[in-house]
């Protein structure tokens, strides 16, 4: 088969590029004038004039991509700032969005003025546009496109809105498990909130650590795909909570809608300042250099981006985090399973932190049963005092079967106590009684019991090297975990996984229902 053929576009000429552009900017053009004529944004930062410069833009953006404008000396500037002003007056009317929507969010308190804050990243995203505005006019003038005079109309862009809300009389549908409802969302906001634990740490970020963060976590790429998961969390309660019995039932779930809401538009305000960080500010495209310098300083932008738009997306995540582990724990259903101890060295360091972050994820309480003693699955040193009873019990299986199978002499008839050990330990191997995690065995003399009879002296010399994780006893020992069910089903999930280690200790990769342990 002959390879197909390739047809390359004819070259538009420039007048006639010209015509066309001039034709269908106007609209775009005679509202950049309209901004730089009063000079300032801010009689202009309504939705109706936003949503106008919006459109005007994205429709001006897709046409000069479509021509190419972007590889164009000619036109590449003139189509940055067309992208400049889609971008912050997206970006604006998002925060416009938060701005108004706020209020109905059910917020809860934070330590900071959000609405104060949210003015001030309003007002330097209409700087922007103000500038951009007036860069664009400038370029129109060198290009030769006609500026149309347009006046801002009060009638057409103005948003005086009435006091109130309409009457909530929409009829509301059934549910019947309010309780599985309310489980799957809180659980669904924490596994999201344990995903962005990277952005939540750049929100205590300082001035010097931007860089740093802007390379690594908040970069466009992770932002976008944070932003659509908050998304999908608020179509989720929006398709199965919304309008049902449940919101009157447990008021809560309002407030993490509000939650969800309010954090998925900060993230879509964050994605964008990204987004023209990195595109055209650190790497600037063809013809874009000059005319982003006129825009912004750098350092503003950073500074909106990450104290207003990650601080507080952070904030705000923090807060629901905390609502959603008091909802699970006021519909806890409390349940046992009884799982393996660890194969390598029991609850050791690994084992017993990876349970702890389980327990703290979904801030419930559980618990280990173990020889009627009682210890609390949250705290990692209650757990490694449950490894103190395992050792003590492995020491006394390990002593009674060295007695049951007469493996010390009474007397030592001149052999050293070392190697009346180590014929132990090989007998022991050999019968599968215990593990050898250090090959070849190295035995310390010094380190032995120089007091006691030869059977003390190698019980306890062997208790020694237990304790030091050069051997290990094979056991099918087992503990009792009493707690909420859902945060058992991933304990349970992890003790089928090895608790992420294989028998000699090596981490291994953890289920994907765990994958928030890894973060």
């Amino acid at each position: 088969m002959s390879p197909a053929k390739i047809e390359v576009a004819a070259t538009i000429t420039d007048e006639a590029f010209q015509e066309l552009i001039a034709k269908r900017g106007r609209v775009l053009l005679g509202l950049a004038n309209c901004i730089v004529q009063h000079k300032s944004t801010s009689r202009m930062l309504v939705r109706p004039f936003l949503g106008e410069l919006l459109s005007q833009s994205m429709q001006m953006s897709e046409l000069l991509d479509a021509y190419g404008a972007r590889n164009n000396r000619r036109w590449g500037t003139f189509r940055s700032l067309t992208s400049a002003i889609k971008l912050f007056s997206d970006v604006s009317y998002e925060l416009l969005h938060i701005q108004h929507a706020s209020s109905a969010y059910h917020l809860l308190p934070i330590e900071h003025n959000f609405a104060r804050a949210t003015q001030q990243a309003l007002a330097f995203t209409g700087d922007v546009l103000l500038r951009a505005a007036g860069s664009l006019l400038k370029q129109a003038h060198q290009i030769g496109l006609p500026v149309p005079a347009q006046n801002y109309d009060d009638d057409t862009y103005g948003e005086k809105l009435p006091l109130g809300r309409l009457p909530h009389d929409h009829t509301t549908r059934r549910v019947e498990t309010v309780s599985e409802t309310v489980t799957l969302l809180a659980t669904a906001f924490l596994n999201l909130a344990a995903e962005s634990e990277s952005i939540c740490a750049a929100g205590n970020a300082k001035p010097d650590e931007y860089a740093e963060y802007i390379s690594n976590c908040v970069r466009e790429e992770n932002l976008r795909n944070l932003e659509l998961r908050f998304h999908n969390l608020q179509s989720l309660y929006d398709t199965y909570v919304s309008e049902t019995e449940i919101e009157g039932l447990d008021p809560d779930l309002l407030v993490l809608r509000g939650h969800l809401s309010v954090v998925f538009h900060l993230l879509k305000t964050a994605t964008s300042f990204a987004h023209y960080y990195e595109r055209h500010i650190s790497c600037p495209i063809c013809g874009a250099s000059v005319a982003q310098d006129l825009l912004m300083n750098p350092e503003t932008l950073l500074a909106t981006l990450m104290n207003y738009s990650i601080a507080y997306a952070s904030c705000y995540i923090g807060c629901a985090q905390r609502l959603c582990q008091t909802m699970l724990r006021r519909y806890a259903e409390v349940g046992r399973i009884e799982a393996p101890v660890p194969r390598y060295r029991g609850f050791h360091v690994r084992p017993s932190t990876l349970i702890s972050k389980i327990v703290l994820h979904y801030g419930s309480d559980v618990q280990i049963e173990l020889d009627n003693q009682v210890y609390d699955a949250g705290s990692p040193l209650e757990i490694f005092r449950v490894n103190e009873e395992i050792n003590a019990c492995k020491r006394r299986c390990l002593a009674e079967e060295i007695v049951r199978l007469n493996l010390v002499p009474q007397t030592t008839c001149g052999k050293g106590i070392m190697s009346i050990v180590w014929s132990v330990v090989l007998t022991l191997a050999e019968r599968s009684k215990l593990v050898l995690y250090e090959q070849p065995l190295k035995l310390d003399a010094e380190s032995c019991r120089q007091e006691g009879t030869p059977l003390e002296k190698v019980i306890d010399e062997i208790a020694r090297l237990l304790a030091i994780g050069k051997i290990d006893i094979a056991t099918d020992m087992t503990v009792v975990f009493v707690g909420d069910k859902r945060v058992l089903a991933d304990i349970k999930l992890l003790a089928e996984s090895g608790y992420g280690e294989d028998n000699f200790g090596n981490n291994v990769p953890l289920p994907k229902g765990l994958t928030y342990l890894g973060r």
